[in-house]
């Protein structure tokens, strides 16, 4: 998903615009380009949705699939109730 300035779409810069309004914590620390700084976190962002497979490998915060709890879906819940 890496692309250049020129190729964001209009949507693409409306997401940035976004982000880059500072929340408080980030306010605190400061920033010296809010617009990149948004950019390169959505841009990670992005790669994690795309693949979500690479993303709890070198994390040492993410829990593995047979960690995680067993959630039903509430159509699940229905059948089993």
């Amino acid at each position: 998903m890496s692309q250049t300035p020129e190729e964001h779409t209009p949507q693409d810069e409306a997401r940035f615009a976004s982000r880059a309004e500072l929340l408080p914590e980030e306010q605190a620390a400061g920033s010296e380009d809010p617009q990149h700084q948004a950019e390169e976190i959505l841009h990670d962002s992005d790669e994690r949705t795309e693949h979500p497979e690479e993303t709890g490998e070198a994390s040492t915060q993410t829990s593995t699939p047979q960690e995680r709890p067993d959630v039903q879906t509430s159509e699940e819940e229905m059948q089993d109730g």
